[in-house]
C-alpha cells in the first residue's frame, strides 16, 4: 500500500474516535513524508502541532498506523510549513472522495426545523425483533391514534438501542397521516435550556403558549429531568395540560421512571401511569439485519457472512454497528480491497482493542454521580445522609468486585475511610442485590451504563 493510502486509513479511523473540531485542529494538513527503516515520519504544518501530537496522538497513531503495516515501530514528526497552504491534486482529489463519502452523513444532520425531527427515521427501516417487539408495536399504535391508546407512552433502554430512531418514527409516522396534527420532538436538555432561557429573559408566557399547541409532545431521555426542581415543575404543568386536553405524550429514558433518582413522585406517577416498554439488547442474528439494513440505506453490498461475523463480534449497541459500517466504507473507497471476511477480521481486531470494556475508579464515580445525580465531592465527603452513604456504598461494592482493590485502597480511595467501614458497605450492598429488587435493578443499570460508556 502506498504511504498516501496508509496515511488517508490512519486518518479514516482516527476521525472515528474524536470530534470532527479535533480533527480539523491537528490532523487536517498531515500527512507521510517517508515511510522506511521502519519509521513514520509524518510531516506537520507547526510546532505547536508536531508538540501535541507527540504528546497527546502519539500511541494512536502508531497503533494505527501498525494495524496496517506491522513493520512500522516508530513514529517522528517534521515541520514543514508550506504543506498548510498547498493542495495537490492528488489530495484534491482525496478530499472530494471523501466528500462524496460523507455526503450520506450529512443527510443525517437534516432536522425539520418546525417539528425537530429527522426524515430518516421511520418505522420501514427500523429492525424489528424479540428484545424491541413491544415498544414497536406500542409505537405504531400511538402513531396511528395519538392520544387514544397509550398516554403517556415511555419507552426506556440503555444507549444506542435505537429508542431515539423508535421515537422520530413514531412523530414522523404520525404527521404524515395527519398533516394537520403539531408534533415536537426535543431532547430534555433543549427542553431544560429553553426553560432557563425563558426564565431568565422573562419569556415564560411564550414558552407555555409554544407547548401548549403542540398535539404531539415527544421528549427524548428525560432522565436528564433529575434533580432539577424547577424544570420539573414546568414540565408537570405542561404534562397536565396537554394530557387533559388527550394530546400524545412520548418519552424516553435510560432507565424506567422509578429508578429515575431525584424526580418527583408526581411525575413518576404520572410516567407509570400509561403504557412503559423498554428494548433490550438485540441477538445476534437482529444485529446482522440491522447491519445489513444500514449498509442497504447507504448503498453499500456487504455479503451476508460478513454481516453474521461483524454482528457475532460486536455486541454492544447498534451505534457501534454504525461506526463499524462507516469504518468499513472508508477503507474500501480508499484500499479497493474486496469487503470479505479474511480483510473484515484484521479490520475488527482493531476495533474490539479500542471498544474493550475498561473500567477506572474515575469512570465508576462519575457514573455512579450522574446516575444518583449527586456531585463527586458529596460521595467522597463525609455526609451522612441516607440517599448519599447508599450511593457511596455501591461505589465501594463496584470498586470491590469490578476492580478487586483492596479493602484499604478503597477506602483511601473513598475519603480516607476505615478499612471495616468498607467491608461493612460491600457486604451490605451485596445482601441487598440478593433481597432488594430495587437496588439489583440500580446496580445493574449502572453496571450495562460502564460497559456501554
Amino acid at each position: 500500500m502506498k504511504k498516501e493510502n496508509i496515511w488517508e486509513s490512519v486518518l479514516a479511523q482516527i476521525k472515528l474516535d474524536i470530534s470532527e473540531a479535533s480533527f480539523n485542529t491537528w490532523f487536517k494538513h498531515t500527512n507521510i513524508s517517508t515511510l522506511k527503516n521502519k519509521r513514520a515520519v509524518i510531516s506537520v504544518p507547526n510546532t505547536f502541532v508536531r508538540d501535541w501530537l507527540q504528546s497527546k496522538y502519539n500511541k494512536t497513531i502508531l497503533k494505527a498506523l501498525r494495524s496496517l503495516n506491522k513493520d512500522i515501530k516508530e513514529v517522528q514528526y517534521t515541520v514543514n510549513p508550506s504543506i498548510q497552504q498547498v493542495e495537490t491534486p492528488n489530495k484534491k482529489r482525496k478530499r472530494e472522495e471523501e466528500n462524496n463519502l460523507n455526503q450520506m452523513e450529512f443527510q443525517n444532520l437534516i432536522i425539520d426545523s418546525e417539528t425537530g425531527l429527522n426524515p430518516k427515521y421511520t418505522f420501514e427501516n427500523f429492525v424489528i425483533g424479540p428484545f424491541n417487539e413491544l415498544a414497536q408495536a406500542a409505537g405504531y399504535a400511538v402513531s396511528e391514534n395519538p392520544g387514544s391508546l397509550y398516554n403517556p407512552l415511555f419507552i426506556y433502554s440503555k444507549t444506542g438501542l435505537g429508542k431515539t430512531h423508535l421515537l422520530q418514527a413514531i412523530g414522523n409516522k404520525a404527521r404524515k397521516r395527519q398533516k394537520k396534527k403539531k408534533v415536537y420532538y426535543t431532547q430534555a436538555q433543549k427542553f431544560i435550556s429553553e426553560i432557563i432561557s425563558s426564565i431568565r429573559n422573562n419569556r415564560m408566557e411564550d414558552f407555555k403558549r409554544r407547548y401548549k399547541d403542540v398535539d404531539i409532545l415527544i421528549i427524548d431521555d428525560i432522565q436528564f429531568l433529575s434533580g432539577k426542581e424547577k424544570t420539573q415543575e414546568e414540565f408537570f404543568h405542561t404534562f397536565n395540560d396537554l394530557y387533559e386536553k388527550n394530546k400524545q405524550i412520548i418519552l424516553s429514558s435510560d432507565r424506567p421512571p422509578k429508578s429515575i433518582s431525584a424526580l418527583a413522585d408526581r411525575l413518576k406517577s404520572r410516567f407509570e401511569g400509561g403504557m412503559i416498554a423498554d428494548i433490550d439488547y438485540p441477538d445476534t442474528e437482529t444485529r446482522a439485519a440491522i447491519f445489513k439494513s444500514k449498509a442497504q440505506e447507504k448503498d453499500f453490498f456487504i455479503p451476508d457472512d460478513v454481516c453474521y461475523y461483524i454482528a457475532e463480534n460486536i455486541q454492544r449497541n447498534i451505534r457501534e454497528l454504525e461506526g463499524v459500517l462507516n469504518k468499513l466504507i472508508i477503507q474500501q473507497k480508499i484500499t479497493k480491497l474486496p469487503i470479505d471476511l479474511k480483510n473484515i477480521k484484521s479490520i475488527l481486531k482493531d476495533i474490539n482493542q479500542t471498544s474493550m470494556y475498561s473500567l477506572s475508579f474515575n469512570k465508576i464515580l462519575k457514573t455512579i454521580s450522574n446516575f444518583y445525580d449527586i456531585s463527586e465531592k458529596d460521595l467522597l465527603g463525609s455526609s451522612r445522609k441516607k440517599e448519599i452513604v447508599k450511593a457511596r456504598q455501591i461505589i465501594i461494592y463496584f470498586l470491590r468486585k469490578e476492580l478487586n482493590y483492596s479493602y484499604p485502597y478503597i477506602g483511601k480511595k473513598i475519603g480516607g475511610r476505615d478499612h471495616t467501614t468498607v467491608i461493612y458497605s460491600f457486604s451490605k450492598i451485596e445482601k441487598d442485590i440478593k433481597r432488594n429488587e430495587d437496588i439489583k435493578e440500580e446496580v445493574s443499570y449502572i453496571k450495562e451504563t460502564l460497559a456501554s460508556a
